[in-house]
């Protein structure tokens, strides 16, 4: 069974834990295995690093999974998650946004803002990012395999 890895900062912390209930009461458990990478209390000195990191080698550990980062802006937790090879993140604000990161990017991380997002929109950009798959057109795909390039510039 593949597995959800989730993990946040401070700032998201509180929607981690609301996530994790959402998504134990749903059939997202059916389908895959709900981990919690952390933090378990809120520790307000944490840094986003350490949950993107978490989550960034759990996924590329494990490549049929996927891994749910949340803080403030999700800005800091893609940067540091997208410096691992093999890893997809995408900011998720809208579904719309995690639709297309599905299809074209073949996202396997979603970040999520907890200052700038509310429940509602949280929980239908979490149900995209588990829904839609990826388009393996040529295209999509040689995009995709260009993200690992090393050393292009």
């Amino acid at each position: 069974m593949p597995r959800l890895f989730l993990a946040s900062d401070h700032r998201g912390f509180a929607d981690k834990q609301r996530l994790i209930t959402v998504l134990n009461s749903t059939n997202v458990k059916d389908v895959y295995e709900i981990i919690d990478l952390g933090p378990t209390t809120l520790r307000p000195d944490d840094d986003f690093n350490d949950a993107a990191i978490a989550v960034a080698r759990n996924v590329r550990q494990n490549p049929a999974s996927r891994g749910i980062l949340i803080c403030g802006s999700a800005h800091g937790i893609s940067m540091q998650a997208n410096r691992f090879k093999g890893i997809r993140a995408i900011c998720g604000y809208t579904p719309e946004l995690v639709h297309i990161g599905r299809l074209h990017e073949d996202a396997n991380v979603l970040c999520l803002s907890s200052d700038f997002m509310d429940d509602a929109t949280m929980d239908r950009s979490i149900s995209m990012f588990l829904s839609a798959e990826f388009l393996p057109e040529e295209r999509y795909i040689r995009r995709v395999t260009r993200l690992d390039e090393e050393n292009i510039y």
